[in-house]
């Protein structure tokens, strides 16, 4: 069964700062229990987007990619909720995913999960989609005949595509309205 999202709305971010604001300005939309379903490819910025939200939410540890562990929790400096990041590169499915026990903590925090689209939405009824897009380069022909990819190296920020949506009751017309300066 298909599930649409409540809605969907898209950002432009020219610079890994960029990013962090948009994820920083998304943090104060957010409350304890609530699920983020991150997805992109290799260095599409998904740590960088939850090091922003981290920041927003008053996380003061520093956030780094949980690939190893699978599993990373920050305590919010303030009242608000913590962080837990997730990483679900190497997991099966659902069940690998369950083995985590990520429901005993959700209640008390924001979870992140990269990774994540396709194998954590049975743990809540609503969840935030954000997917990042970036240039992956242009298919071109080697010398050898074979195909390579090439990236611009000119040192430029690539400009990423982020696309946030909402399912579940918990986001029925309730877009946050992210003001970015």
């Amino acid at each position: 069964m298909t599930v649409l999202p409540e809605w969907t709305v898209v950002h432009e971010v020219g610079s890994a700062a960029e990013l962090q604001a948009l994820a920083a300005a998304l943090a104060p939309h957010l409350r304890a229990a609530d699920l983020l379903v991150l997805s992109g490819e290799l260095g599409a910025g998904k740590t960088t987007f939850t090091q922003g939200l981290g920041r927003g939410l008053g996380v003061t540890d520093r956030i780094i990619s949980p690939t190893f562990v699978l599993v990373r929790q920050h305590a919010a400096g303030g009242s608000g909720p913590g962080l837990v990041h997730v990483d679900a590169y190497r997991l099966d499915g659902a069940a690998a995913v369950d083995d985590l026990d990520l429901e005993a903590g959700m209640a008390a925090n924001v979870t992140v999960v990269e990774w994540g689209a396709g194998r954590v939405e049975h743990l809540s009824d609503s969840w935030l989609r954000v997917d990042i897009l970036r240039p992956v380069g242009v298919l071109q022909t080697a010398a050898t005949g074979g195909p390579v990819t090439a990236f611009d190296d000119d040192g430029e920020d690539e400009v990423r595509t982020v696309t946030l949506a909402g399912f579940g009751p918990r986001w029925h017309a309730r877009q946050p309205p992210l003001l970015l300066d």
